[in-house]
């Protein structure tokens, strides 16, 4: 019998990733034509008609944009305290996409925004070590010793360790320029770092994010990511999955 799994259906909408997905199946929340499917498996049909939380849900056509988020704005869709957003710079066409990651407010540079829900699940999961590239400045110079430290992992937060390659870009006694990769999404990483190491971060800018570049763009500008970089992004997690 030909038709979509349900998990899928659901990620396609821009709800969730399949994953979250088989958790909203199994916790019986998901309806297909008024009656509770709680089988992973379940396969949809092109005329049923799917709610999740009594909500009706459709497939979306996935949309891929890079953002280059300036300072001065928080990654979210909504905040409680009313501070500017980034949805503020975006057009309401744009407003149903969802960031892949988070830069805080302080922090500028690369995001990706969609609605598909499984790309950012494996953008984001923790089995999968994709590579984040930040240009990053701080106050006085740093010493080989310190960036071995930054290698080897330093606890921010009780039981959280987190781990940077660090190249020096340029240095002398008043800052130092850094290109810095990460592996982890942990909140605030770089800064809780070098805070741990007696720095204060001076800016912060995000450069890369997997396959995907901040190269031509300017500050609060957004550009559609093109089909033929989405295969090589979508290449590339499965090579390093794959490991």
């Amino acid at each position: 019998m030909s038709g979509t799994r349900l998990n899928k259906y659901i990620a396609s909408s821009g709800l969730c990733s399949r994953r979250r997905a088989d958790e909203l199946i199994e916790s019986g929340v998901v309806q297909v034509n008024g009656k509770k499917v709680t089988e992973l498996g379940f396969l949809v049909q092109e005329k049923d008609k799917v709610f999740v939380d009594k909500k009706l849900i459709h497939p979306a056509k996935h949309e891929y944009y890079r953002f280059y988020k300036p300072a001065g704005y928080i990654t979210t869709s909504d905040d409680e305290k009313g501070r500017k957003t980034i949805y503020d710079l975006l057009p309401e066409n744009m407003y149903g996409l969802k960031p892949v990651g988070r830069l805080d407010k302080d922090s500028t540079g690369l995001l990706i925004l969609t609605n598909d829900g499984d790309l950012i699940n494996d953008l984001t999961h923790p089995s999968v070590k994709v590579p984040k590239v930040y240009l990053v400045s701080i106050d006085g110079r740093i010493h080989p010793h310190q960036i071995e430290q930054m290698a080897a992992g330093i606890e921010i937060e009780k039981g959280k360790t987190a781990y940077a390659d660090v190249i020096v870009l340029e240095a002398d006694n008043k800052h130092t320029m850094m290109q810095i990769t990460l592996y982890q999404g942990l909140n605030r990483q770089i800064r809780k770092m070098f805070e741990h190491l007696g720095f204060e971060v001076k800016s912060l800018k995000r450069i890369q994010h997997a396959t995907i570049s901040l190269e031509g763009l300017k500050r609060g500008q957004f550009k559609p990511i093109k089909p033929q970089q989405i295969k090589e992004l979508r290449n590339f997690l499965n090579r390093i999955a794959a490991k």
